[in-house]
């Protein structure tokens, strides 16, 4: 291998590092089966229920198709009507009851994991930053979306 060539193979190894570490994580334990949290995450009809943050805001309206390079599209909006915006993305990798891959509209990368673990699943996300807010604001707010899944789905379920 060729010096050029190893300084390309080492950069590029230092930026698959550096996005992986830049990255932003949540996850949750739910209590119901692969299934059961697979639907729950990629049907529209139930998106509609859990994909908001606090209880002044909904997801009015969501509409996916489930197939790679294929998009979703979810309004999130508040419930006093003072603000609202289409949080879609693209669907790269899909492998189904255990991953999906998308790329957001902005162009960050997003990967949800779905692992089951005895009687319940762990849903674990890990989400490109925006610039816009702090990270651990960021954070917070996709967790809370993400407990809201599982508040869903364990009483969907129950």
């Amino acid at each position: 291998m060729r010096g050029k060539d190893k300084i390309k193979m080492i950069d590029k190894f230092t930026t698959d590092i550096h996005q992986d570490m830049t990255q932003i994580q949540v996850s949750a334990n739910i209590q119901a089966s692969i299934q059961q949290v697979w639907d729950c995450w990629t049907k529209a009809d139930h998106v509609k229920h859990w994909n908001f943050a606090s209880d002044d805001w909904h997801c009015p309206e969501a509409h996916n198709t489930l197939e790679e390079g294929k998009e979703f599209h979810y309004l999130m909006a508040a419930k006093d009507g003072s603000f609202s915006f289409d949080f879609w993305g693209t669907f790269s990798q899909i492998e189904p009851l255990k991953n999906l891959e998308i790329t957001l509209g902005d162009g960050r990368r997003v990967s949800v994991q779905f692992i089951p673990e005895g009687e319940s699943v762990w849903v674990k996300e890990s989400f490109d930053p925006e610039d816009q807010n702090p990270e651990e604001m960021q954070q917070m707010g996709w967790q809370m979306i993400l407990d809201n899944f599982k508040k869903y789905v364990e009483q969907l379920h129950a």
